[in-house]
């Protein structure tokens, strides 16, 4: 069985096809409810965010990956990426650790790895090796973000998205802000909002209690998400991050908002894959709608200032995906071995069981300890002996080297000298 890792992400696809291969919502579980009965598959752990869909899996063939994944979210040859083994274990350490984010050394990937991790692990879709391996993952990325400073000051799509606004026509302890959605990206986008004193904070959702929430902990207005189109006219800023897979918010909805505002200017981010802005938005003359793919600019001049640490961090993973590997050898060897090992279990108490029944039925103590060391001896060195007989007919000299490792001559002993019925016994 070979470890693989298929997927698309941010640098090999543009959102509108990220957002048909995106599992959000309910569509999630019933994802790896599908995985775990694909015949193909042994293990397997799906990680869908924002900026990638990715499988984590155990197979005997990786098409068997893309099979699934295409059957959900239709072609997508050209844009995804398939890693085996070694080079699968890296990618999913530079994942979690932050590397191949969109925002360099940002921290919530770790979570959303956690979760994607545990909702594997409970549906039932996680085994031995990939329980181990996402283990592993999570001890790297807190070690790589503890010893470089790829985490240091960090910055996620919503701080981001924050700093555009403030850097923008937009002032925000002049401004009204409508966030839609309850999520952690909303949720982070309320915390930098609070720390630039605005004016006015909206916030709406599909469940009013989680809104409820978020507007008593950063000092906000709660609303219905079926009140959305009512106040769009008051917002000068929006932030969208739902699990919604159709668009919550319409260009019909933002145009008569833009009426409503005498053509006032609107700033919309859409950070959510599926987009929760309709992609029409952007059309109209007063609207100014950002995506997260327009993310990727403005979060540039933060990758470059984290490179020296991302390299540093990348020495970290290269020495872990070492160690990986050489567990996953020694591992390997661990079958054989309590094989070997449970044979000569068995030989012994099998013969010394035989012994004890002979000493019970009053045989000779030394006779009966000749016939048990004979007799073991025969018996542990029976596979060996005819397994290199074999190899020394079929011309296998490997197995011949190794048992020249395994079994190297012992020093000062010599095989005996067969006796002939005319030979003198010793004296």
């Amino acid at each position: 069985m070979t470890l693989w890792v298929l997927g698309l992400n941010h640098h090999t696809a543009p959102v509108e096809l990220r957002e048909r291969a995106a599992f959000g919502g309910d569509v999630l579980p019933r994802a790896m409810d599908s995985l775990r009965q694909s015949p193909q598959l042994s293990e397997a752990v799906l990680l869908s965010t924002c900026n990638r869909t990715e499988l984590y899996a155990v197979a005997e063939d990786g098409q068997a990956l893309q099979q699934w994944l295409e059957q959900h979210a239709g072609d997508l040859q050209g844009y995804l990426y398939q890693h085996a083994d070694g080079e699968a274990v890296r990618h999913l350490f530079r994942v979690a650790t932050g590397l191949d984010s969109m925002v360099l050394g940002e921290p919530q990937i770790l979570g959303q790895v956690k979760d994607a991790w545990s909702l594997a692990h409970d549906s039932g879709a996680i085994g031995h090796q990939l329980d181990k391996l996402f283990q592993q993952t999570f001890s790297v990325a807190k070690r790589a973000r503890t010893d470089t400073r790829v985490g240091a000051n960090p910055i996620s799509v919503a701080s981001t998205a924050v700093r555009l606004a403030q850097d923008s026509f937009a002032r925000m302890d002049e401004s009204t802000v409508l966030l839609v959605g309850a999520g952690e990206t909303i949720e982070l986008a309320a915390k930098h909002l609070g720390e630039a004193r605005v004016k006015r904070l909206l916030i709406a959702n599909r469940t009013l209690a989680h809104a409820q929430d978020l507007a008593t902990r950063h000092g906000g207005v709660a609303l219905p998400l079926t009140e959305l189109e009512r106040h769009l006219g008051e917002a000068d800023v929006v932030f969208s991050a739902t699990a919604a897979r159709e668009p919550v918010i319409l260009h019909r909805q933002v145009a008569s908002a833009l009426r409503s505002r005498k053509h006032k200017p609107m700033l919309l981010f859409d950070l959510a894959v599926p987009r929760d802005i309709e992609a029409e938005v952007g059309t109209l003359s007063d609207a100014y709608l950002y995506t997260v793919d327009d993310m990727e600019r403005a979060v540039e001049e933060n990758r470059r200032s984290r490179r020296e640490a991302a390299a540093e961090a990348e020495a970290i993973i290269d020495l872990q995906v070492s160690r990986y590997q050489d567990n996953l050898r020694a591992a390997s060897l661990q079958a054989p071995m309590r094989q070997l090992r449970a044979f000569g279990e068995a030989t012994r108490a099998e013969l010394l069981a035989k012994a004890r029944q002979q000493l019970a039925h009053g045989k000779e103590a030394d006779e009966v300890l000749e016939q048990l060391a004979h007799g073991l001896t025969n018996r542990l060195l029976h596979p060996p002996t005819a397994a290199l007989r074999q190899a020394a007919l079929e011309g296998d000299t490997d197995l011949t080297r190794a048992a020249e490792r395994l079994f190297p001559a012992t020093p000062g002993y010599h095989h005996p000298v067969a006796r002939t019925d005319d030979a003198d016994p010793a004296p």
